[in-house]
């Protein structure tokens, strides 16, 4: 764990501001640090530049509307987003979605989170350094997107998702674009690791660096592969299973070192099991309507539900208030960037200046879903 070393000299300590606007900040976002010569003394993460009122806003529109408000959040996890958005509506109607259209929602989140580790993985390297990186990553995610907008109509904020099932069902050629994909990326994954996994110069720069213990890592409320890093147990897939992940043999990818180089080894083989859900998928999808039949208009009863997906990034919670109207009386978001953006102080007070960006790296932040 890094260590804070006691400042004799107050006149060396300085302000390093750095964003809103800065490559390594991935967004928006604003840090205020302080320093003693390269050591980090504190830094206080400034939010706000992007806020758009989201929340808010899912208050005027009707259920159907305001899950694609919710793409515009982490909009590396557009698909999990209004997944977990229909889920809630489900709840509340107390209808399901079709079983054809549950087994095009895992197809579609999992290829979104090979799409979004794949991009993290790029800008990882990329942020230390590595320029080549970020050209192979977004090679397989071109694929990815492509098959995305066969389907969905665009590539980014899908709006696929929908309360009983999904918008439209997959295109002819979408099954045999997924498992061409999928062949292709389980030789080219190799590369990743001949160009960073066991790069000398990768490993030193994240190798015990932005150590975050499991008690710390539990207590900040932080998800998804920064907590399973240090060893936390959360896929909210396995422990609070939806659309059918509890009918599938995956295994939830977990590290016990808690700093930069284990959030790393978590994410690439998160990758292969993404991998092993799709092709357990992908050749049984069920025959049958993508659609469940149910009202134009949405209605929900008075009262408060609750669902959790996993995303991209950890655990996403809807929480919606219904009164009875076609509008939702109350929204919030639990979003796993927020919680995880906590981790980033303790972590790096103590490390030197160049750690900050591996640290943030790692720490996988997308600020849209932080300033909502």
């Amino acid at each position: 764990m890094n260590q804070l070393q006691p400042v004799t000299d107050k006149s060396d300590e300085f302000i390093l501001n750095v964003g809103p606007q800065h490559p390594s900040t991935h967004g928006v976002l604003h840090l205020k640090i302080k320093l003693d010569g390269e050591q980090i003394l504190d830094v206080e993460p400034h939010l706000g530049y992007i806020h758009r009122g989201i929340e808010k806003m899912s208050e005027s529109l009707e259920y159907r509307q305001f899950i694609y408000l919710t793409s515009r959040m982490d909009y590396l996890s557009a698909h999990m987003n209004n997944q977990a958005c229909s889920l809630a509506i489900e709840k509340g109607l107390q209808i399901e979605a079709t079983p054809r259209a549950k087994a095009i929602r895992i197809i579609m989140a999992e290829l979104q989170r090979l799409a979004s580790h794949q991009l993290w993985w790029g800008s990882a390297g990329l942020d230390l350094g590595a320029v080549s990186p970020f050209f192979y990553a977004f090679r397989e995610r071109e694929q990815i997107l492509e098959i995305f907008e066969e389907t969905c109509g665009t590539r980014l904020t899908m709006n696929y998702i929908t309360p009983g099932g999904v918008y439209n069902d997959i295109h002819p050629d979408f099954q045999r674009k997924v498992k061409e994909l999928i062949a292709q990326f389980k030789v080219n994954i190799k590369e990743y690791d001949k160009l960073l996994t066991g790069n000398i110069i990768f490993k030193a720069r994240t190798q015990g660096i932005g150590h975050l213990p499991k008690d710390q890592a539990i207590s900040l409320g932080c998800t998804g592969p920064v907590a399973r890093a240090s060893g936390v147990l959360c896929d909210v897939r396995k422990y609070y299973p939806y659309d059918g992940y509890d009918k599938l043999d995956f295994r939830e990818v977990t590290a016990e070192k808690g700093d930069s180089y284990s959030r790393y080894l978590v994410r690439i083989e998160e990758l292969k099991q993404s991998m092993h859900i799709i092709d357990q998928v992908i050749d049984n999808i069920p025959e049958g309507p993508f659609q469940e039949k149910i009202k134009g208009v949405l209605k929900l009863p008075a009262g408060e539900f609750y669902q959790r997906v996993e995303t991209a990034r950890g655990e996403l919670g809807v929480y919606v208030v219904g009164d009875g109207t076609s509008k939702p009386y109350r929204i919030k978001f639990r979003t796993p960037n927020f919680s995880n953006l906590g981790a980033l102080r303790p972590i790096a007070i103590g490390s030197k200046i160049g750690d900050l960006v591996a640290i943030m790296a790692t720490l996988d932040l997308i600020i849209p879903d932080i300033d909502r």
